[in-house]
This record gives C-alpha cells, sequence and structure tokens, in this order.
C-alpha cells in the first residue's frame, strides 16, 4: 500500500479556502435570494436552467444531470416550484415515459425581478474582489476542475436494481 500524497500547507489553504468561499458566497445568496424572492438557491437554479433552455422546458433528468442533483431531490424541489406556479410539469412528447419542466411566465418574471440583486451579490462577494485577469484565470482553473469532475464523477448514481423474486 502506497503512502498518501497528504497536501502541503500551500495547498490546504487552496482546499480550505475553496469550502470557505463557497460556504460563505452560498449563504450570502441564499439569504438574498430568500428575502427578495422566497426562494432557495437550488430553486433559482431550477428556474435559471430552464429560461436557458430551449422554450424554456427541459426533461428532468437532464436536468438533474446540467445542475448535479439527485432525481428524488430534484423532483421535489419542481413539485414546490409548481405548488408556486412559477413551472409547470408536462409530458415529453418526445418520449412518453418522460416529464418536462416548462418555465411559467410567472416564473419567468420572477426571475427577472430577482436577477440584479443576484448579481449583486455573486459580484460583491466574489468577482469584484479580482481583476478581469484573475477572473479569467479563476474561470480557467475551474473550467479545468469541472470537466475533469464531469468525465469521472457519476452525476446520477445508477438506481439501486431490484431483487427479482423467483
Amino acid at each position: 500500500m502506497t503512502e498518501p500524497r497528504w497536501l502541503d500547507d500551500t495547498e490546504m489553504r487552496a482546499w480550505a479556502g475553496l469550502l470557505e468561499t463557497y460556504d460563505l458566497i452560498h449563504r450570502q445568496v441564499e439569504l438574498q435570494l430568500r428575502e427578495e424572492a422566497g426562494l432557495t438557491m437550488v430553486q433559482y437554479e431550477i428556474l435559471t436552467r430552464l429560461e436557458e433552455s430551449p422554450a424554456g422546458a427541459c426533461g428532468m433528468t437532464e436536468l438533474a444531470e446540467r445542475m448535479v442533483a439527485s432525481r428524488s431531490g430534484l423532483t421535489y424541489q419542481v413539485g414546490q416550484l409548481a405548488k408556486a406556479g412559477l413551472l409547470v410539469r408536462e409530458p415529453d412528447p418526445a418520449d412518453e415515459r418522460a416529464v418536462l419542466a416548462v418555465l411559467t411566465p410567472e416564473g419567468r418574471r420572477l426571475l427577472e425581478a430577482t436577477a440584479p440583486g443576484h448579481v449583486r451579490v455573486v459580484r460583491e462577494g466574489l468577482l469584484d474582489l479580482y481583476t478581469p485577469a484573475q477572473v479569467e484565470q479563476l474561470a480557467a482553473l475551474l473550467d479545468t476542475a469541472r470537466s475533469h469532475l464531469r468525465r469521472v464523477v457519476p452525476v446520477i448514481p445508477p438506481r439501486p436494481r431490484r431483487n427479482k423474486r423467483e
């Protein structure tokens, strides 16, 4: 058995800094979204992903993959957004077994009203702390990590197999 490659001080500072920075900006964004729109960050992301999709619609599996979310967690959040009238669930005309989440006009209006505050918090809490060159560098670093992790990490874990009774 080989010895683990322990993190040196700089690597540990980078790792701990990434985690703490994410936690803090996440909390700041979450507070802004709850206060201004009554949404969680996950719910805002769902609505944003739908807005970015053709016709404001996306299949649930694709949405879960794009968001790196569990099927059950996504289904719950989509249900909450549907109850609030911000999206509707419709059968997918291309696949009778699939369901589409579709952004409603009310959901689009809420996004438009909430986006300026959301962008302000992201800028003030993170992006405006850096020069444009540093933001480009940060984006490139995160692109590398994201691409690698998307290749090696199962985004949606396979469903457990059911035992067949004989």
